[in-house]
């Protein structure tokens, strides 16, 4: 399913307790995309990742919580950057840019084609608060133009990622995906997991 379609789901895989301590220890304020510098409590889906991808470490964690205050959309689109401890301008690593302090660079699309991310719902998601959309098959495509991802979407089956509290969703990373805006007041939170099995040529260090 991960290498075909692009993406694998693990139901109702995190305990009430391990739940409990991503609640507490995830930003609860509504912001697309706040990075965690650390979290715990993470063991349980560094497991899954390394039956998926054999020596894969968690390289950034991301949360979301689309709020009505902070509502968003986002068109089909991949995500081609890694979190890097410095700048160092190095071959094949371009279009460095600064986030919250953290530099950020699109690197080789080899790499990316070689890297999955994990998607930890802490709320319930679907189609009413916004929850994620994929369009199965398109991470073998490799680099999408933006101009084209619209297209290459609509033509492959798109999968409303409908989850439960405690779902995991893992996807490759190059997998084209979106997100529409939330209607409802409701709070939608999510954790994302980059996992790389991969060291960085020197002197490159991944951020996380």
């Amino acid at each position: 399913m991960l290498e075909q379609e692009g993406r694998v789901w693990f139901r109702r895989a995190l305990s009430v307790a391990r739940l409990n301590e991503l609640d507490a220890a995830a930003p609860s304020e509504g912001k697309p995309g706040a990075r965690i510098a650390a979290l715990g409590g993470l063991e349980d889906v560094d497991a899954l990742a390394l039956q998926l991808l054999p020596g894969a470490r968690p390289v950034r964690v991301v949360a979301f919580n689309k709020t009505e205050a902070n509502n968003w959309t986002l068109p089909w689109h991949q995500d081609r950057v890694v979190a890097l401890r410095e700048r160092v301008e190095t071959p094949g690593f371009t279009n460095w840019t600064n986030k919250a302090g953290i530099w950020h660079a699109e690197p080789p699309i080899e790499l990316m084609d070689r890297m999955i991310f994990a998607r930890i719902h802490l709320d319930p998601a679907d189609t009413e608060n916004g929850c994620l959309q994929l369009a199965l098959g398109t991470h073998a495509r490799g680099k999408i133009a933006a101009a084209d991802a619209e297209a290459i979407a609509n033509a492959a089956a798109i999968e409303n990622c409908v989850a439960a509290r405690s779902d995991v969703l893992f996807a490759k990373a190059l997998i084209l995906h979106r997100s529409s805006p939330s209607r409802t007041n409701a709070g939608r939170r999510a954790i994302r997991i980059d996992y790389c099995a991969e060291e960085l040529p020197h002197p490159l260090e991944w951020a996380g």
